[in-house]
């Protein structure tokens, strides 16, 4: 072999060879299919159709690797760490949906739904299982955990625009709906017609359960409560069951969604857009304006503060302005003069390097003259900001106004600061 030229992994023989049905692996393993069919009429008692559906998939995949490549492989109990170990670089070499081999993804999707199916009919001490489960966590393969790519503001508005031009009312409906609620694409499409709910003054969307396994409320742009009616009045017919199908009333799905969203696209003059970065863009507009993670999580649907703390590792505008208001701080730490011994101070140096307490409107500021103000109108969430039982009747004035013009975040801080001070005076 010449130098320079990679070598070549040498063909899959199995490669192109689908999946065996089950009934063929009957005829040829009867005893390994009778466990994995038991195994799947479990887990349908616990997991949803798809989730059974796709376990179903993986193990007809193993088995059909048994007959290939094992075939003195008769029994679950007979499966070891050989078949295992041959039984990844097989799935590898298989080719993907729409490429030439499995997408990362997909391979350890499939081989964590494999050691899940020999963990549990250990653990629920099936005799067929083998005497010790044959895969670890290790053979899982380690993926890769990019951020989400969220559209930049002149992109997610040169979108919403050409969106709203299309002739298709469909098309600016679809559209505006995603980036201004976050949905993914499957309650979209699963909207119910009786969805729109007033309660109040204020329109709330009911998105059912969904990937979650949870139902919840978002509050709805009265722009978008328009859209829909305009919709409906014009394509749907009434007592039709679904908020948003097509024109003729079949329900959207997926890969309809994802031709709106880049038919907008393409006239932008922007690339390929998975209508998953609707919502990615949303919630990286949220944050980076200051919506609380909590509020966040709520609006998404995330059951876990985990799946939304990923967004602000990309709120830029809120993670700049947090990291330099603390690197003024640092630095005042690293660049104050040392302080001489009390003994060398006169009168007038001591005076320099004492707090200097200056008089606010509800308390007063302890920062040293060394530090420079980073804060100028917001002191009450400044380290240095101190108040007393005094400023009492100013800081209930402050909260009042606060909630009167809807304030949360603001009134939670004074809540706070006269929370502190009832409790210093009641000790």
């Amino acid at each position: 072999m010449r130098r320079g030229r990679r070598r070549l992994r040498p063909p899959n023989p199995y490669a192109a060879i689908p999946f065996a049905t089950w009934e063929q692996l009957t005829e040829a393993v009867p005893d390994i299919v009778d466990v994995m069919v038991r195994y799947l009429e479990q887990i349908a008692c616990i997991l949803r159709p798809g989730s059974v559906h796709n376990t179903d998939q993986c193990l007809r995949a193993f088995a059909t690797y048994l007959i290939q490549c094992h075939p003195q492989v008769r029994t679950v109990a007979a499966i070891g760490r050989p078949q295992i170990e041959g039984y990844k670089p097989w799935l590898l070499a298989r080719p993907g949906q729409n490429k030439p081999t499995l997408a990362p993804a997909t391979s350890a999707q499939r081989l964590g739904v494999l050691r899940m199916f020999f963990m549990r009919i250990d653990e629920w001490g099936w005799p067929e299982a083998p005497s010790r489960v044959p895969m670890f966590h290790g053979d899982i393969p380690v993926q890769d955990h990019a951020l989400p790519k969220a559209l930049d503001d002149p992109s997610a508005s040169a979108l919403l625009r050409a969106a709203q031009a299309d002739r298709r009312q469909l098309i600016g409906l679809t559209v505006e709906v995603l980036l201004r609620t976050g949905l993914r694409v499957g309650e979209y499409c699963s909207l119910r017609s009786d969805a729109v709910v007033l309660i109040g003054d204020t329109y709330w969307l009911h998105v059912p359960v969904g990937k979650l396994h949870e139902d919840r409320y978002l509050p709805l742009h009265p722009h978008l409560v328009e859209l829909i009616g305009a919709y409906r009045a014009a394509h749907v017919t009434p007592g039709h069951e679904l908020l948003i199908p097509y024109e003729n009333g079949r329900q959207l799905d997926r890969h309809a969604v994802t031709r709106f969203i880049n038919k907008a696209g393409a006239a932008a003059g922007l690339g390929h857009i998975n209508p998953h970065r609707l919502r990615h863009t949303l919630a990286t507009q949220a944050i980076n304006r200051g919506m609380s993670l909590e509020a966040i999580a709520a609006m998404l649907g995330h059951k876990s503060l985990d799946m939304t703390l990923v967004y602000a590792k990309i709120a830029n505008r809120t993670v700049a302005q947090e990291y330099f208001a603390v690197a003024a701080k640092v630095d005042a730490l690293y660049t104050a003069p040392a302080k001489l011994p009390a003994e060398d101070l006169g009168p007038n140096m001591a005076r320099l390097n004492r707090e200097h307490h200056r008089l606010l409107g509800n308390g007063y500021c302890t920062r040293p003259k060394v530090m420079d103000c980073e804060y100028e109108s917001i002191c009450e969430s400044c380290t240095f900001f101190q108040t007393t039982i005094v400023f009492r009747p100013a800081l209930l004035a402050q909260r009042a106004d606060a909630c009167a013009k809807g304030q949360t975040r603001r009134a939670a801080i004074y809540d706070e600061l006269i929370t502190g001070l009832d409790t210093t005076e009641a000790s």
